[in-house]
C-alpha cells in the first residue's frame, strides 16, 4: 500500500455536517458501553507514563484532554497531580457525563476547538485524532490553543497496521513521518516512537507516539 497516498486522501477527507452527526450519535450510544469504552485505566500503562513524562510538572497548569471521552486519562492525571486544571474536550456529550468532578469539560469538535489561542500550557490526544476526519485541520487547532513553549502528546495508530482493528469508515491512522510533518508546521521540536501499551514489551507497531513542543 502507498501510505502517502493514503494520508493525502486523509488530509482531503471533509467533516459534513452530516458525517459529524453520525460521529457524535456513535458515540453518545458508545457511552453506555463501559466494556470498550470504559471511564477508567490502570495508571501503569506506558500511554499514561509517556504523556505523564512528557508533560512534566503539572502545578499551576491549564491542560487539554482532546478527544477525551470519559476522561479515563484526566482522571489518572487528576490524581496524581490535583493542583493541575485539567480540561476534556469531546464531540459527545453523553461521554462527557462520565468525567468526574473536578475536570473542567467542554463539549465541541476537533477541527474547531472552543478555546482562546495559548490558552493551554499542554495537551494530548490518545487514539482520538484518528476521529477527527479533518486531521490536518485538528492538529492546527491542538496547537493553536497551547502557549508557546507548551508541550503536546498524540498517541494513536499506525497506518501501516492499517487493517489490524475493525474501525469505522471515518477512522483513519497515521504515518510517522506525515504526522511529524504537521506538527513541525506549529512546533518547533517534534520526534515521535513506537510504544506498546506495557513499557517491558516490546512494541508490535500497531501504536505511536509523537511529542512535540510548541
Amino acid at each position: 500500500m502507498n501510505w502517502r497516498r493514503l494520508f493525502q486522501a486523509t488530509e482531503r477527507a471533509q467533516l459534513t455536517r452530516e458525517l459529524r452527526a453520525r460521529i457524535q450519535s456513535s458515540f453518545d450510544a458508545a457511552a453506555r458501553d463501559e466494556e470498550h469504552f470504559p471511564s477508567t485505566i490502570d495508571p501503569r500503562i506506558f500511554h499514561v507514563k509517556l504523556i505523564a513524562q512528557h508533560l512534566g510538572d503539572l502545578r499551576g497548569k491549564r491542560i487539554l484532554d482532546v478527544g477525551c471521552g470519559k476522561g479515563r486519562f484526566a482522571r489518572v492525571f487528576q490524581e496524581q497531580q490535583p493542583q493541575a486544571e485539567l480540561w476534556g474536550l469531546d464531540i459527545s456529550e453523553e461521554m462527557l457525563r462520565f468525567v468526574p468532578p473536578g475536570i473542567h469539560t467542554r463539549a465541541g469538535s476537533m477541527t474547531e476547538l472552543p478555546f482562546e489561542d495559548g490558552w493551554f500550557d499542554g495537551a494530548y490526544a490518545t487514539e482520538s485524532l484518528e476521529h477527527a476526519v479533518e486531521i490536518e485541520k485538528a492538529v492546527a487547532e491542538i496547537c493553536r490553543v497551547v502557549k508557546p513553549g507548551g508541550r503536546i502528546a498524540i498517541i494513536d495508530k499506525n497506518a501501516e497496521k492499517w487493517g489490524a482493528l475493525a474501525t469505522p469508515e471515518w477512522e483513519k491512522w497515521f504515518t510517522r513521518k506525515e504526522l511529524e510533518r504537521l506538527l513541525r508546521r506549529h512546533c518547533v521540536r517534534v520526534e515521535s516512537r513506537f510504544i506498546s501499551y506495557w513499557e517491558d514489551v516490546p512494541p508490535d507497531g500497531l501504536f505511536l507516539a509523537w511529542l512535540a513542543v510548541k
